[in-house]
């Protein structure tokens, strides 16, 4: 039995913002151009996906006539939306608790979707076994940072750097 690993991939701004301060992701649409960034590759290794509730309301605006991840487990981390829909399922519980059991499941990839209230906690708690970060061209000045300040501190291993067109991508696992 494979335990599953989890692991943030994203894309940030040049100074390291995630989103900009009301969460929207409009100067990050467009700088892909017509290339492929390794999305499709990177999607067919995952069959979970976490998310705060922020991140899944950008997803619903950016995507509003298909969710884009309807093929994959979604848990969404909300105070306020409880049940589940056709697509995901609402989790109310301790992110920490809740993501380690997930870990000791049998599986493949559990991805990190956006970051802040869920990205924090998991860092902290040492639960994030992966990171894939790509560096887009764009200084936004303020915004969502992708690491918020705190009392952390991880050693990781770089394993690949690949660079797709405008795109710089690092790969990092735990130490």
């Amino acid at each position: 039995m494979q335990k599953s690993t989890v692991l943030f991939y994203g894309a940030i701004s040049l100074d390291g913002y995630l989103a900009r301060e009301n969460h929207s992701l409009d100067w990050l649409i467009g700088t892909e151009g017509e290339e492929d960034t390794g999305f499709s590759e990177f999607y067919e290794t995952v069959d979970t996906i976490l998310m705060g509730r922020n991140t899944y309301e950008q997803i619903l605006i950016l995507s509003p006539e298909e969710f884009p991840y309807k093929n994959k487990k979604c848990y969404i981390f909300s105070s306020t939306l409880t049940g589940s829909n056709k697509y995901v399922e609402f989790i109310n519980e301790d992110i920490i608790g809740f993501t380690k059991s997930l870990k000791e499941k049998e599986g493949k990839r559990i991805w990190l979707v956006g970051g802040g209230e869920v990205l924090q906690p998991l860092l902290k708690a040492n639960i994030i076994d992966e990171f894939i970060i790509q560096i887009a061209p764009s200084i936004i000045g303020r915004g969502i940072p992708l690491f918020v300040p705190g009392n952390y501190e991880k050693d990781l291993t770089l394993v690949d750097v690949r660079r797709y067109k405008q795109f710089a991508e690092l790969h990092y696992t735990k130490y």
